[in-house]
């Protein structure tokens, strides 16, 4: 059986699973249940001075697929709404309960040296394992001059960064907002200051809807409403490339990496793992179905480890960061064609109109003396875009067939249509 532990920025941890700071890490009834479950680990939720944040109501919306299943969630809730006392109180106790468990804290202060310098200690002090550092939060915050007020400043995140390294001896993680041009420049920046890690994607500044009889978005607070953060499954592309392009940046290269956005099984925590996050941070599926998914995930995990022979994470971290690359480095000389299985074929035609209609005219329709429709690939005009497999509501029956190269490897920095490729 595959070993799930580990240890992240010097911070170890009986499975990489960990609740990301939020609503389900706001106090030690919801934590000690969480570890009970089998989280490996917590991000408290966001600590700030006092006097504590006052949210609103409501605070929460959703997008669902077509199955009704929530495949994006809007929060405009803030950092803790309780005392900085009571919090402190809170980890200590539960750090005590569970010293097997990783229990990192979550900051966001007054971009002043002072302020930070005075909690980090306090945080210390309560035995936790490491600080989040909350340059993420895309609403209500940064109108205060903080969470993504900051981390949109590269300067802005090494300065704290670098306070906070200076004031504790805890390991520090810098969680990155995707509200910006080009998440390298963050990332970056944190290793600069001094940063153990980094944490990433923090939430997306999102409105997912309009009511149309009230004419204000969701949530709706008396007729009104703003911004908020966007998560779950629909922002796991967003955050899968950022974690990879933090992971294949030269200047960044080595950086441990927290994988966030859009996790909710074994398999998206594997795909982060594989593209260099040393550990997961889940959030919107323990909201939408409780702790006890964890489980499923550990033996998801394990079982898929034990098929491929990997005996710890470390065995697969990172395998997918090599394969990914620029574009004008990919082979231009690859090809590969649909293939229409017509045993498995039920002749709805999606393909044929999906081709037909915003592609390449690549599918042929012949209709055969039963009445019923055959479909064919025109190979010639196939250029492999994948749609055709893609709008095909049967599992297997499209396959994307390799064609073998009657040409070595050509990139577009060596192609001859290229008018600027590299003729040196």
């Amino acid at each position: 059986m595959a070993d799930l532990s580990i240890e992240f920025a010097g911070i170890k941890s009986p499975n990489p699973f960990w609740l990301a700071s939020a609503p389900p890490t706001d106090k030690a009834y919801n934590v000690e249940r969480a570890f009970e479950a089998g989280w490996g680990g917590v991000v408290w939720k966001t600590l700030g001075e006092d006097p504590a944040a006052v949210n609103v109501s409501s605070r929460y919306s959703a997008i669902y697929d077509h199955n009704g299943e929530v495949s994006g969630f809007n929060n405009i809730e803030l950092i803790t709404d309780r005392s900085l006392e009571i919090n402190l109180r809170e980890i200590e106790a539960v750090k005590k309960s569970w010293p097997d468990r990783a229990l990192v804290v979550s900051l966001m202060v007054p971009c002043e040296e002072e302020s930070w310098k005075t909690i980090v200690k306090q945080v210390e002090q309560t035995g936790a394992d490491g600080l989040e550092l909350n340059f993420g939060c895309p609403h209500g915050m940064p109108e205060r001059g903080m969470g993504a007020a900051v981390g949109q400043v590269p300067e802005y995140v090494e300065m704290v960064t670098r306070w906070c390294k200076t004031y504790s001896k805890l390991p520090v993680i810098v969680k990155l907002t995707p509200n910006i041009t080009d998440i390298r420049f963050s990332a970056r920046a944190a290793k600069n200051g001094g940063a153990d890690a980094v944490s990433l994607i923090n939430t997306i500044n999102s409105i997912t809807g309009i009511d149309l009889d009230q004419m204000a978005a969701r949530p709706l607070v008396d007729g009104k409403s703003t911004h908020g953060g966007y998560c779950g499954p629909a922002v796991k592309p967003i955050a899968l490339n950022m974690v990879s392009e933090i992971a294949r940046d030269p200047e960044t290269a080595g950086l441990p990496i927290s994988g966030i956005g859009g996790i909710g099984n074994w398999r998206d925590a594997a795909e982060f793992i594989s593209l260099g996050s040393g550990c997961v941070q889940v959030c919107t599926a323990a909201m939408i179905y409780g702790f006890r998914i964890v489980s499923e995930m550990q033996q998801g995990l394990s079982n898929w480890m034990d098929s491929k022979g990997y005996e710890k994470i470390s065995d697969f971290q990172g395998l997918a960061v090599p394969n990914t690359t620029d574009w004008k480095y990919l082979n231009m000389n690859y090809k590969v064609v649909a293939d229409i299985d017509e045993d498995k074929c039920i002749g709805c035609g999606r393909c044929y109109i999906a081709c037909e209609d915003t592609s390449h005219q690549a599918i042929s329709k012949t209709a055969r003396p039963d009445g019923s429709v055959a479909f064919e690939v025109i190979e010639d005009k196939c250029v492999g875009c994948n749609l055709c497999q893609i709008t095909c509501p049967v599992d297997s029956c499209i396959k994307m067939e390799q064609k073998e190269a009657d040409k070595p490897y050509m990139n577009w920095t060596q192609d001859p249509r290229n008018p600027y490729r590299d003729v040196s």
